[in-house]
């Protein structure tokens, strides 16, 4: 009876002990799976945390540029502004510029409308010298015309005998037909100039230099054209020069000359201008 008891002690332990290696095999294999499903996840986490500050980082250098561009937008804005004021005035002095351009350019236009009619008056005034005075030889009377007037030099041989400053008889007939040219040309002036050349004068008299001597031919002149043939006395004006404005180092006798300066009326001069400023084709 005792080993009956004792045989079914040992099987109930022989069972009780399979059971429970089993139920541990199943607990073991389970924690197992739970361990890998941990560290599965663990990995995935710190995957996530890595990610995570990426994300962090990439957010805020996007923030930072952000920042950046309104700063630099508020920048250009101010600069277009700061452009624009400038444009402005930069327009209005370059239409200041202009318009400072075009009223140069106009007085240059009716300034060189003017002194084209004076140069036309000029010529037309050597013309009429030339045509008048034309049979003469070219060493005793020169008509030139130089800075916009026009000079008529008689040598002293034509109209003084040697030392004298009494005008000769042929001296008289060539004063006319200057004196017929002024007088057609009432809108001149002129003056009458006497030279000489660098030899002292002799005969201490009336005169004491050349000084006086070329004054006295120059007024002798200026008598004639008054006196015989009725030119303005107005209009003339006598000077003396001596010696001190040569045209010849080495041929005295081209220095001994009287010069017949014509020169336009100044207020005429303007006139010119005025009537230039009136042109259309100058003020269109």
């Amino acid at each position: 009876m005792k080993r009956i008891i004792l045989g079914c002690l040992g099987v109930t332990l022989l069972l009780s002990s399979c059971v429970s290696s089993k139920k541990f095999s199943d607990l073991e294999a389970k924690q197992k799976e739970t361990q890998d499903l941990l560290n599965s996840a663990t990995v995935k986490l710190n995957t996530c945390v890595e990610e995570k500050a990426t994300a962090d980082a990439r957010v805020q250098s996007l923030e930072d540029q952000a920042k950046f561009l309104k700063d630099n937008n508020q920048v250009l804005i101010d600069n277009m502004g700061n452009l624009t004021d400038l444009s402005a005035k930069g327009a209005a002095n370059l239409e200041k510029s202009l318009e400072s351009l075009q009223e140069k350019d106009l007085t240059i236009r009716k300034l060189s409308a003017a002194i084209t009619r004076r140069d036309s008056v000029n010529l037309s005034l050597v013309q009429s010298l030339k045509g008048v005075l034309g049979n003469l030889d070219d060493e005793d009377i020169e008509i030139s015309v130089e800075k916009g007037v026009v000079f008529v030099s008689i040598s002293d041989k034509l109209l003084f005998r040697s030392g004298s400053y009494n005008i000769t008889s042929r001296a008289k007939e060539v004063l006319g037909k200057v004196a017929q040219v002024v007088n057609n040309k009432p809108d001149f002036e002129f003056m009458v100039e006497g030279h000489t050349d660098d030899v002292p004068y002799g005969p201490k008299d009336v005169l004491l230099d050349n000084w006086d001597l070329s004054v006295k031919r120059a007024t002798a002149v200026v008598r004639v054209l008054q006196n015989d043939y009725n030119v303005d006395p107005k209009r003339m004006t006598a000077a003396g020069r001596a010696e001190y404005v040569p045209v010849s180092q080495t041929e005295k006798s081209k220095n001994r000359r009287t010069r017949i300066v014509v020169l336009p009326k100044i207020d005429q001069f303007y006139s010119m201008i005025e009537e230039g400023m009136k042109d259309p084709a100058i003020n269109n």
